[in-house]
């Protein structure tokens, strides 16, 4: 059953001065692609949105919320716009697509091809995918976010649909098999990853290496809670927050039985390489490489 067309927006002005927000050290661009693992803080230091705030062009932001993935698109909307308003943006809108159709509304279409940010919250990434993918209001907001014309960031499912292939479900805390994951085609904002959410929160290892044995020219990516993924245009991921990123590269893996055996049998996969980062490391995603830090360079 298709949901009555809305054009519901939620929209404000504020004069309310942002905070101030240290980023971790490294390359900074204005704009950047930010990748949460979801339950980011958004009543404390509220670091992973301020910092989306800033890249949006702070003050001068002009934000778009996008809260399709949610069976309540509204409340969600709703708090994030309540949470971007105090940081001090300049206009705020809620785009709150719940049927397929509404992803061609001229306003919508007006309003993401003018804002400076867009925010995907989290919920479901199938219906996000369902209701957005190839849409016209899709369409411009991935042309833009690959020219560096906005920030865009999205969280928990809003993470998920970042790359070419997604992960859409599955199990946890399992040994790595093709049961254990769904997979699906998502956005393909940033198509060299496979990003996995509430990675270590819900211990979901073994979904991700199962993921990236079937799709082994890809680059797994499990973020944390409250653990952000900056994405820089030159490739370099700049980590932020209280959690890690697990980077699971199998460039080169030697071999796996993934092919040979049935979908609830143990994957094999030899010499996978993995990396954990903490707030602060970087690590570019095209020449898949740790950035070391200048003062860890000669420490054995």
């Amino acid at each position: 059953m298709k949901v009555p067309r809305t054009k519901t927006m939620l929209q404000m002005k504020s004069q309310s001065h942002p905070q101030q927000v240290k980023e971790p050290q490294g390359r900074q661009t204005k704009t950047a692609i930010m990748i949460i693992g979801g339950a980011e803080d958004k009543v404390h230091g509220r670091e992973i949105l301020h910092t989306f705030f800033a890249r949006a062009g702070s003050r001068a932001a002009k934000i778009a919320i996008v809260p399709s993935a949610s069976r309540e698109p509204g409340a969600i909307g709703e708090r994030y716009w309540r949470i971007f308003a105090e940081m001090g943006a300049k206009e705020i809108k809620a785009i709150d697509i719940r049927d397929r159709a509404q992803g061609d509304d001229q306003q919508w279409k007006e309003y993401v091809a003018n804002c400076t940010g867009v925010f995907i919250t989290g919920g479901d990434q199938l219906r996000l995918c369902g209701l957005l993918a190839d849409t016209p209001v899709m369409e411009i907001i991935r042309s833009r976010t690959l020219a560096g014309e906005i920030t865009l960031a999205g969280t928990s499912a809003g993470a998920a649909v970042m790359g070419q292939d997604m992960i859409a479900g599955g199990g946890s805390g399992e040994y790595p098999n093709r049961s254990l994951v769904d997979l699906t085609t998502g956005l393909g904002i940033v198509p060299e990853v496979i990003v996995d959410q509430h990675f270590y929160n819900r211990n979901r290892m073994g979904r991700l290496m199962s993921a990236i044995a079937i799709f082994r020219y890809r680059l797994g990516m499990g973020i944390d809670e409250d653990t952000c993924a900056l994405v820089e245009r030159d490739g370099t991921i700049v980590v932020m927050g209280k959690g890690t990123v697990t980077i699971v590269d199998p460039g080169e893996m030697e071999y796996t039985n993934e092919p040979y055996v049935t979908a609830t049998d143990p994957l094999s996969a030899y010499n996978l390489r993995v990396h954990i980062l903490s707030h602060g490391d970087r690590y570019n995603i095209r020449s898949r490489k740790v950035i070391m830090p200048e003062h860890r360079k000669n420490v054995s």
